[in-house]
């Protein structure tokens, strides 16, 4: 079932506008109608006049409920291009292409779409698709850096196969996603991240034994996900480090994926360089076996040898570290959060972490026995260096990210 996202204060049902551009990847945003009609909004589909090629007005029609046009000469007694973008609640345009996020960019006016774009005072979403040669175009750059600096949301395009035989950033991240970072935006959230980049860990690390065995934690990497979609949805550039996770990639964060705790090292150490805050909310295997067998072990074998483990390295520990010998010029992360599962003596054993670990914000929540792992909801207390713990009330798992955004952004303002 799709969620609902909650209404606007003294408002019915949340108005949404869906702008289509003339991209292939048109016939997705179908699919993104679907989730928002379903979830109980009011969508006007507002498409550019070459999108009717691909996906014509009779569907968006049907599928939205609503007249579509992509001219401001229909209708024009009820001034729907100054109308609709006064009205809506928040205006998605998905695909967004390069033509597009140009037009936005320089207040051009030449359609519905883009009359709506100047007049709406909401916030505004752009979903780009386009060729990868496009997208890294530094005209295409510039106007999406235009665009955040004004306070749009530009989602990054996902990677993946584009038009033809093509493969390379540019594509429309999946419409389920997209919909995801919508749904946050449209709780309120301030977009107190933008201009920020964050790194984010999520996930449980795997530590080999032979090709087919591994040392690994029930982590499931949901905690961290919400984590990055709702960075996303605060403006911030996301990078996300996902270690043995099976979640649809975040719409807008780039994924860099991971399987052991010495590969999760490497990739978040390399992500932080110039990042502004780093959370590791990833469960990280404190001991490795001491050597993998190339091959698996056999049960005929007789009794298996003892493993011998050796610890892995305190990632979180080293963030903190790198950051104290930092020379002035070198920039490291500003804010550095850390994740403590724990079993028993919970705070204690957080304390003593906070302590050790020498991040700013350590994030202590009981695990085992059906709670944290795995599940869609979480309670946390957040221990805070020089300051006072801060209890985050079990909710889902959204609200505890938001609930520790709003601790990260209050520590960078």
């Amino acid at each position: 079932m799709t969620p609902p996202v909650d209404t606007p204060a003294g408002r019915g049902r949340p108005r949404v506008v869906l702008g289509v551009g003339a991209g292939i990847a048109a016939y997705k945003a179908c699919e993104l109608l679907r989730l928002f009609t379903e979830s109980g909004h009011d969508v006007r589909v507002v498409p550019t006049r070459d999108a009717l090629r691909f996906v014509g007005e009779p569907t968006w029609a049907a599928l939205s409920g609503h007249p579509v046009a992509a001219d401001v000469w229909e209708s024009v007694h009820e001034v729907p291009h100054v109308r609709i973008g006064q009205e809506a609640d928040l205006v998605v345009v998905a695909p967004a292409t390069a033509d597009i996020l140009a037009k936005a960019a320089h207040g051009l006016a030449g359609d519905l779409l883009t009359n709506t774009l100047l007049t709406a005072r909401c916030p505004v979403v752009f979903a780009p698709a386009m060729h990868t040669e496009m997208w890294e175009h530094p005209a295409t750059r510039a106007n999406v850096a235009t665009l955040r600096e004004r306070g749009s949301i530009v989602i990054d395009p996902a990677v993946g196969r584009l038009t033809g035989a093509d493969t390379g950033p540019g594509r429309l991240p999946d419409p389920a996603e997209i919909f995801e970072v919508c749904r946050r935006v449209l709780r309120g959230r301030p977009r107190d991240l933008a201009g920020r980049t964050v790194v984010v860990s999520a996930g449980g690390t795997r530590e080999a034994i032979d090709p087919v065995r591994f040392i690994g934690n029930r982590s499931s990497g949901l905690q961290g996900y919400a984590l990055a979609r709702t960075a996303v949805a605060r403006g911030a550039e996301v990078v996300l480090v996902a270690a043995n996770v099976a979640l649809p990639d975040p719409a807008g964060a780039k994924v860099v994926r991971v399987e052991s705790a010495l590969e999760l090292r490497e990739a978040v150490l390399s992500a932080s360089a110039g990042a502004d805050v780093v959370v590791m909310a990833a469960a990280v295997a404190d001991f490795r076996p001491a050597q993998a067998r190339e091959s698996k072990i056999k049960k005929s074998s007789g009794d298996p040898e003892p493993i011998q483990l050796v610890k892995n390295p305190d990632i979180l520990a080293e963030l903190g570290e790198r950051r104290r010998q930092a020379p002035r010029a070198v920039p490291y992360p500003r804010v550095i959060v850390g994740f403590a599962a724990e079993t028993d003596d919970v705070l204690a054993n957080g304390q003593a972490k906070l302590a050790a670990k020498g991040c700013d914000l350590l994030v202590v929540n009981q695990v085992g026995r059906g709670l944290a792992f795995g599940t869609p909801d979480n309670a946390a207390t957040v221990l805070v260096a020089g300051g006072e713990p801060v209890e985050i009330p079990r909710g889902p798992k959204d609200d505890v990210a938001d609930a520790v955004w709003d601790l990260v952004a209050a520590r960078l303002a």
